[in-house]
């Protein structure tokens, strides 16, 4: 097994757990942006140790039945060392001061792909997907627990599209559907963001992205913590995490799930 080549020595996060102000310009400017060394090297190998055998024990649960990746919902509810890195105080407060107001917890989700899968998830907007009215930006921390260059699976962006609002959801599978819904992002010149285990990108929930295909022997395992904005209300279509919580459309998405252990 390969061991993680992270390097606590080149990290972005100050001792007061924030990041460069240069970093936030860059966020709010391209709708994402790579910080590194949000984990230290032995808080990679617990939380990877732990992933992967959340993900053995789990697997048949998978939200994903088409090869892309599996991807596994909410698992901060069922395993105590994974709830510790959803609800770290510093991706939280990182989130905050990116965003720029109060955020809270939309959901967790473990996603992994396969080794050789050879198959890219195509680019496409995550808001589209939600359930959500009345928000600002939300944002997406991806934090890497293995070393993800490219042949791994990074993401590309396509930056300062983080204003692109009101698209229908993209299919994941097709590589031309974002492009056909807004024909001008096909220009928009592409930006790949290969990371060191520990490292973390986060990005705009509206800001076109893809994740490459994984042609190498090792497993790509990524935890993603999902923000919202914390005046988010509940739009009344439907989604896998507010189904069964008995809610009608513009009710605040805020208390029970809807968390900030950071604050």
């Amino acid at each position: 097994m390969t061991t993680p080549t992270t390097d606590s020595s080149q990290s972005d996060i100050d001792a007061d757990g924030r990041v460069p102000d240069e970093l936030v310009a860059a966020y709010r400017e391209a709708g994402f942006v790579r910080v590194r060394g949000v984990l230290e090297p032995e808080q990679v190998e617990r939380f990877r140790t732990c992933a992967e055998g959340f993900l053995e024990a789990h697997r048949a649960e998978s939200l994903e039945k088409q090869g892309v990746f599996s991807q596994l919902v909410n698992v901060w509810q069922r395993d105590g060392t994974l709830r510790e890195l959803t609800f770290d105080r510093r991706l939280g407060r990182i989130a905050e001061q990116l965003a720029g107001f109060p955020l809270r917890l939309w959901h967790d989700q473990m996603l992994v792909k396969e080794p050789h899968n050879d198959a890219a998830t195509e680019f496409h907007q995550d808001r589209p997907y939600w359930p959500h009215a009345g928000d600002r930006l939300p944002l997406s921390a991806w934090i890497a627990l293995v070393d993800v260059p490219p042949e791994r699976g990074c993401m590309t962006f396509l930056p300062g599209t983080q204003d692109r609002t009101g698209l229908r959801p993209q299919d994941l599978h097709h590589e031309d559907d974002l492009f056909a819904t807004d024909p001008s992002l096909r220009w928009i010149p592409r930006v790949t963001v290969p990371l060191r285990a520990g490292d973390c990108t986060f990005h705009s929930g509206y800001t076109g992205h893809m994740a490459l295909p994984n042609r190498t022997d090792r497993a790509r395992l990524a935890h993603v913590v999902i923000y919202m904005d914390e005046e988010t209300r509940y739009s009344g279509t439907e989604h896998i995490v507010t189904d069964l919580l008995g809610l009608t459309a513009g009710d605040r998405l805020d208390g029970g799930i809807f968390l900030r252990p950071w604050a």
